[in-house]
């Protein structure tokens, strides 16, 4: 009854991954482009900064003011003098005049532009270098999605190779118990022969509800990676893992270049924002200079109802030109350059050290490829060889010169073979997904 069990639950996870949407590597990374959070959050952070960029560019543009205003002095303010500048005999008597009528307002319109500020000059100079930053950063977020399926979507293919050679071992495991079973009642075996096949189906049918088990959690994390609904069921295309070996040694032989890092870009655009906001920092000595000018009406009044009297309206203009000089601001702006010049030269120091990590990367994703390579050679051959034996035992077994347990070691010998050639496969298929990373080819 346990088996049963075993053999109803795996069935039910063998129908739940039948085939309802088919997916290459290549469309899950399309689908990932689209539908994955932090790819979508990298793609408005580049129209934040494209916005950003506008707010500050603003300052160099026309800006206009209108302004209305209406002044009810309910208690006026007034102005003393002496009541001697009317009358010489008046003594020290103080006399107030309310100089300001009951009512008073204006309506004007004001603009100014600017026509030189060194911060607003290196902003125009630096935009196109902020937004290249800003996909610069999207692209990393693009290589490390495109890295994460790449490795989650071959593992699974390997791991449903590996699934279907235990359920055929299963087969072939169940098939020999019954074998066994009819010879014993035959008196042609011994009940230890069927007992001992018994525990192989049973750890064989166990093996297979566990893998199962992994196969949807892992399937469930690719999804989750791609932004696809986990209830959604998939099947894979892309499952010609063998050629991997061939594509392997080719990439082997590819040269590194930098510019193919997006690491390595952005620690470049990091020195030149750096360098830019030197600059900034120089040309803030320079005065800045901008026009103004202004058009409008004031009115007075002391009764509310002449407010709408044209004749207590006047006309004024004026316009201007304005130039701001810095003279002295306690040496802030020294010590900002200060600042700038050692940002620029950690700038530097991080590509160096970029380059030397690339290096590093390189260096060593070329030898887990090689010795990954190797590893699938050795163990191909020795799956081969695996294959070999239990085929011989079998005949053996069937002629009758060879027992059901020489059988069974050699059924687990083989399948023990293709473990450890697919283990070595996925070291394989990761070694090349790393070596991508670092040439800079995860495109």
């Amino acid at each position: 009854m346990r088996l049963t069990a075993i053999l109803l639950s795996l069935l039910t996870i063998t129908a739940h991954a039948q085939e309802t949407v088919k997916l290459s590597l290549k469309d899950c990374m399309e689908y990932a482009l689209k539908h994955n959070y932090t790819l979508k959050n990298a793609q408005v952070d580049v129209q934040i900064q494209r916005v950003q960029n506008n707010e500050t560019l603003s300052a160099s543009y026309p800006h206009i003011n209108g302004k209305v205003e209406l002044d009810d002095f309910l208690n006026p303010q007034k102005t003393f003098i002496s009541a001697k500048s009317f009358n010489p005999s008046a003594g020290d008597a103080i006399i107030g005049f309310p100089f300001s009528l009951n009512y008073t307002g204006a309506a004007s319109i004001s603009g100014s532009q600017l026509l030189f500020d060194g911060a607003v000059f290196v902003a125009w100079k630096a935009r196109n270098t902020v937004m290249e930053m800003a996909r610069q950063n999207g692209q990393i977020a693009e290589e490390t999605v495109r890295y994460n399926i790449t490795k989650a979507y071959n593992s699974l293919v390997i791991a449903y190779r590996q699934f279907d050679i235990v359920k055929s071992s299963l087969g072939y495991a169940r098939s020999l118990e019954h074998d066994l079973e009819v010879t014993r009642q035959n008196g042609f075996a011994e009940k230890i022969d069927v007992e001992r096949t018994s525990v192989q189906v049973n750890n064989l049918a166990t093996d297979s509800l566990r893998v199962a088990n992994m196969l949807t959690v892992s399937e469930d994390v690719l999804k989750y990676q791609m932004g696809m609904d986990i209830k959604t069921t998939i099947v894979f295309t892309d499952t010609a893992i063998e050629i991997r070996r061939k594509n392997a040694t080719d990439l082997l032989a590819l040269d590194q270049n930098y510019d193919r890092i997006p690491e390595f870009n952005v620690a470049k655009t990091s020195l030149q924002l750096n360098e830019y906001n030197l600059l900034r920092y120089k040309l803030s000595a320079i005065p800045s200079i901008s026009f103004f000018g202004a058009t409008g009406y004031n009115y007075g009044a002391n009764k509310f109802k002449d407010i709408v009297s044209l004749s207590n309206y006047a006309y004024n203009s004026m316009v201007g030109l304005q130039m701001n000089i810095p003279i002295m601001n306690g040496f802030m702006r020294h010590y900002q350059m200060q600042e700038a010049r050692l940002n620029i030269e950690k700038s530097r120091n991080n590509i160096e050290f970029m380059k030397q990590t690339i290096d590093f990367q390189v260096a060593t994703s070329r030898t887990s490829l090689r010795n990954a390579i190797l590893q699938v050679q050795s163990q191909h051959r020795n799956m081969d060889v695996a294959s070999d034996v239990l085929d011989l035992a079998q005949k053996k077994y069937k002629a009758g010169v060879g027992s059901n347990m020489e059988v069974t070691q050699a059924q687990t010998d083989q399948l023990r073979a293709q473990t450890n050639y697919f283990s070595a496969l996925l070291d394989l298929i990761n070694a090349e997904a790393d070596l991508k990373k670092a040439l800079g080819l995860l495109k």
